[in-house]
């Protein structure tokens, strides 16, 4: 195999429940990454929208090339750490460097925490229970840094759901014990999350007010498709999060895109801002939507250059 498989999404879900059928993951705020060997090759990581970033976690490969398998393909996700919990703001650094002086110049460590493997020896696996899957992935690699097993409980409840967002954790992956390994998104995993936050499309961005500099907010919107219409939905501004050489960087990128009119299509779009072609992807952290469909108390943690504009839609 010379290219990852689609890998499985999970659903967000805002009931929780706790079912003997159902194994419980901690959800890691990382990126999603396939590891994928080929008869004793390098390997190599690809994203979730299928870019190669082997360069980028040169650390990882090398890990996966002394494992004993010769072939395989194993799900998991790329993490760094903030504290005791993984930050996609602190890992964003990373993402776009290839060059090894600048990887070691960082001072972000990864690790690769995985989860699930689709083949092994040539053999697919997808069709295979999970359970069974992860006790062949488990059997396959030594874990020492940066390979890191993802641990799974067989029961859960509201107690320690809170526990766990008290220590920082994003939240839950819920996943049907005999589940086969779709591609895309599956109702057989479930995500209950401890704060709310989505990827959303940047449309515009305001003017700096006072000391600040580059740029005031990030306009952001999702895409609706519905009755057979594609529509640019207008979901508010994000404010806060950034840090000064987010403001500079995102101010010179979105300059460079500026159009003269917005392409939202649909909600409480502003008369005024500076408007952007929909090209990139921001993750936020909110509290909640509001009855307008805006966000609420909304909290910028990065790009995503993992993941195509036209595939954001709004989680619900």
């Amino acid at each position: 195999m010379s290219e990852a498989p689609r890998p499985a999404l999970a659903t967000l879900r805002h009931e929780r429940f706790w079912d003997e059928e159902w194994v419980y993951e901690r959800k890691l705020d990382g990126q999603r990454c396939l590891a994928v060997r080929d008869g004793g090759r390098t390997p190599h990581l690809y994203s979730r929208n299928g870019r190669d970033d082997s360069a980028t976690f040169p650390e990882v490969v090398t890990a996966l090339t002394q494992q004993a398998g010769g072939s395989y393909v194993i799900d998991g996700e790329i993490v760094a750490f903030d504290g005791a919990a993984t930050s996609f703001s602190r890992l964003q650094p990373r993402i776009n460097l290839t060059d090894p002086t600048d990887i070691e110049n960082s001072g972000i460590a990864v690790c690769f925490y995985v989860f699930d493997l689709l083949e092994l020896e040539g053999e697919d696996l997808k069709d295979r229970p999970l359970v069974e899957r992860k006790k062949k992935l488990f059997d396959l690699v030594d874990w020492t840094d940066p390979l890191r097993w993802t641990p799974h409980r067989n029961r859960g409840d509201e107690d320690w759901f809170r526990e766990i967002c008290g220590r920082g954790w994003e939240g839950l992956i819920a996943k049907r014990r005999d589940s086969t390994y779709p591609s895309g998104r599956t109702p057989d995993w479930l995500k209950f999350k401890c704060e709310a936050g989505q990827e959303l499309v940047i449309v515009g961005f305001t003017e700096p007010q006072g000391q600040r500099v580059g740029l005031g907010a990030l306009m952001l919107g999702y895409y609706d498709y519905s009755e057979d219409t594609k529509d640019l939905v207008y979901a508010g501004k994000v404010g806060t999060g950034f840090s000064e050489d987010d403001l500079g960087e995102l101010h010179e990128m979105l300059r460079a895109i500026e159009i003269p009119d917005s392409a939202c299509t649909k909600g409480r779009i502003p008369r005024e801002g500076h408007w952007v072609e929909p090209e990139h992807v921001a993750e936020v952290a909110f509290t909640e939507w509001t009855a307008e469909n805006q966000l609420r108390h909304p909290r910028y943690l990065g790009l995503r250059n993992d993941k195509r504009a036209e595939d954001v839609v709004k989680e619900a």
